[in-house]
């Protein structure tokens, strides 16, 4: 099992939720404290943990890494960055360090893992490996405070979908994961409602049941989800109207203070 962005966050609470005694553990971040310590919960817990620290933006280095893990039953391409957001404008340089983390480094993951899985033996349910990438809620809506973030998670998450739908003929599934918002340190600068904000351990587990269950998309919670895609069906006119007055209407009664 392999996990990106394993140092802090969704993805700590992913590898925590996935040490079992036995399982073999391969988790990299850019952060050598978070994972040395992330690997050091892994390892009490009874799994078998490899660390690595490397940048999901350095294809040759993913590439190198991921082939010389071995068997891969499940890929979790989770690194990403949110970076501060409610600014009038979008920083130019950000918006290409978040698509050259949020899509590219997803792609330096994912490609790898997929020529990987496709040299190995089918499972008795004919599955070579599972792939999932994490998205978010806001896939759905073009968010005037964070454009470049929403449409890199929805870039991820169309091509997880639909890339399943090739590599489903030789045993490969892949499968987007949109959670809606959780308590880490990438929601702090967040000036929106957070409606349902869950912890880190929670969305881990819904996430994980949902793969478990091999659905293509594993969205929740099932209310922000079918809210973000009422919102995101509007047109971009109106639904930006609506932003705005939701994030006014916010900021009155104090943001998000907890």
């Amino acid at each position: 099992m392999l996990i990106t962005g394993a140092a802090s966050g969704f993805g700590k609470a992913l590898a925590e939720a996935c040490a079992t005694p036995g399982v073999a553990l391969h988790l990299c971040d850019l952060h050598a404290a978070g994972l040395t310590e992330v690997a050091g919960l892994c390892a009490a817990a009874g799994a078998h943990v490899a660390p690595a620290v490397l940048d999901v933006g350095d294809a040759a280095a993913m590439a190198g890494w991921i082939r010389g893990v071995g068997q891969l039953d499940l890929v979790i391409a989770n690194a990403g960055i949110l970076p501060e957001i409610g600014a009038a404008f979008e920083c130019h340089t950000q918006a290409r360090r978040v698509f050259e983390i949020n899509v590219n480094g997803m792609l330096n993951t994912a490609l790898p893992a997929i020529d990987a899985m496709a040299l190995q033996a089918p499972a008795p349910d004919g599955v070579r490996g599972r792939i999932a990438v994490v998205s978010s809620i806001l896939a759905f809506v073009p968010a005037p405070m964070a454009p470049a973030y929403s449409a890199s998670k929805a870039a991820v998450q169309a091509w997880a979908e639909a890339t399943d739908g090739n590599e489903r003929a030789r045993g490969i599934r892949l499968h987007s994961n949109c959670p809606g918002y959780i308590r880490t340190g990438l929601v702090t600068s967040n000036p929106m409602p957070m409606p349902l904000i869950m912890r880190p351990a929670r969305a881990a587990r819904l996430a994980l049941e949902g793969l478990a269950a091999g659905r293509s998309r594993v969205s929740f919670p099932r209310r922000v989800h079918f809210g973000m895609r009422l919102i995101g069906a509007l047109p971009p006119r109106l639904r930006n109207a609506l932003i705005a007055q939701l994030q006014r209407w916010h900021l009155r009664r104090g943001g998000n203070q907890s």
